[in-house]
């Protein structure tokens, strides 16, 4: 597949629509990814234990993951704009109720918090799908890598805000802002964004079930392999700096914090090369290589030279998170105007999935070896998706 195309019509008012959508995510993010900023003070006013409290953060993504492919489907029929605002509706109501009247029952605040995490899953398939229509190919990677910046955007507003109120207010009162922030998020999308504009297919684009040939499964495949490094350095970067290296939680925090900001910028500056050297994968394979070379790096740092790990940290918070805007582009091209919203649901809930995973399979072989060998075996991913990588399906036949 070639990423040359006609140049469309491009209207002005796409760079609104991208900003509702960033807004959105970032609204949806601050919910589904903030309740473990409310753990101790959740502990100590319902006195659960961490297996219980567990259960409660899981909840939100538990929901999310149930519905991506769900709202892919919906969003492929219906639009964009609706699903968007329906299912931040329904998650901000959802939050918003729990925090007016929170039940006693832990059951029933899990089945809650999951009804909203289902509501929250509407964005990432609409917000992605809204992006690729609006903007043109030579365009999409930055416009992308902007809004692939809303993820850590608002796990960093919960961070910086949600202990805070949660100390004031109680846990569920501060949690019942991030549904303020959904309903609000709900209304601009209602009132600024405007489904993207259907066109004919590009001659290279697919209009058939595109998963009859293994393009999509390899592309799914070599992204969730990507996201292991990723995981693997936001995961134990603060715990490696604080237990290992001795540093202040404080320093340590600053450090990731901004090591995660510039992360975040990378995703926009891959994005702006993605668009000019005219390919995807190109790019994403050679950072699959850096996600390697990081990973060796922090493995023999950890185990020789300190220094060395703890640049393995900073270069690592940029490197694995790089590629993830590469990866969604790519698959809603490669899927089609008429399944981008399918398959961008199958692309996240993938990619969830080893998110979820990742951490504990990698903190058990940590804690019962050593950081050298747990970040010598996640190196194996990253390595393994250099090969899976299907460059070679992006290039004109």
């Amino acid at each position: 597949m070639s990423l040359e195309t006609s140049t469309p019509a491009r209207p002005r008012r796409r760079w609104a629509i991208l900003v509702v959508g960033v807004l959105a995510q970032t609204a949806a993010s601050s919910f589904v990814y903030g309740i473990p900023f409310l753990v101790p003070t959740l502990r100590d006013e319902r006195g659960l234990s961490l297996a219980e409290v567990g259960v409660v953060v899981a909840a939100p993504t538990t929901g999310l993951l149930l519905a991506l492919v769900a709202w892919g489907v919906v969003v492929d029929r219906v639009g964009e704009r609706v699903p968007m605002a329906a299912g931040l509706g329904l998650a901000g109501l959802v939050v918003g109720g729990l925090a007016l009247d929170p039940p006693s029952s832990l059951v029933t605040i899990a089945l809650l918090l999951g009804v909203g995490g289902l509501g929250a899953a509407s964005v990432n398939a609409a917000s992605g799908r809204l992006i690729m229509g609006w903007f043109a190919a030579d365009e999409r990677g930055v416009a992308m890598g902007i809004r692939q910046t809303a993820q850590p955007l608002g796990v960093a507003l919960a961070a910086l805000v949600l202990p805070v109120l949660a100390t004031v207010q109680g846990p569920f009162v501060a949690l019942g802002w991030t549904g303020l922030a959904c309903l609000v998020a709900a209304v601009l999308v209602v009132v600024v964004a405007q489904d993207a504009p259907r066109r004919a297919p590009e001659p290279h684009e697919p209009t058939g079930n595109p998963y009859r040939v293994p393009t999509l499964y390899r592309l799914h495949a070599a992204s969730a392999l990507l996201v292991l490094p990723q995981f693997a350095i936001s995961a134990f970067a603060l715990e490696y700096l604080v237990r290992e290296q001795g540093w202040s939680p404080g320093v340590a925090g600053v450090f990731v914090a901004v090591s995660q900001i510039a992360g975040a910028a990378g995703r926009i500056a891959t994005g702006w090369w993605s668009d000019r050297v005219g390919s995807r994968l190109r790019p994403m394979r050679q950072l699959a290589v850096g996600s390697t070379l990081v990973m060796l790096g922090f493995a023999a740092g950890s185990v020789w030279v300190p220094v060395i790990a703890v640049a393995g940290i900073a270069v690592g918070a940029i490197v694995t998170v790089a590629d993830n805007g590469l990866a969604f582009v790519s698959t809603a091209e490669m899927a089609g105007q008429a399944w981008s919203g399918r398959a961008l649901g199958v692309q996240n809930t993938t990619q969830n999935i080893v998110a979820s995973a990742a951490p504990p399979v990698l903190g058990a072989i940590i804690g019962a070896s050593s950081y050298g060998l747990g970040f010598t075996l996640a190196a194996l991913a990253p390595l393994a998706a250099i090969a899976v990588t299907p460059v070679r399906a992006e290039r004109p036949s």
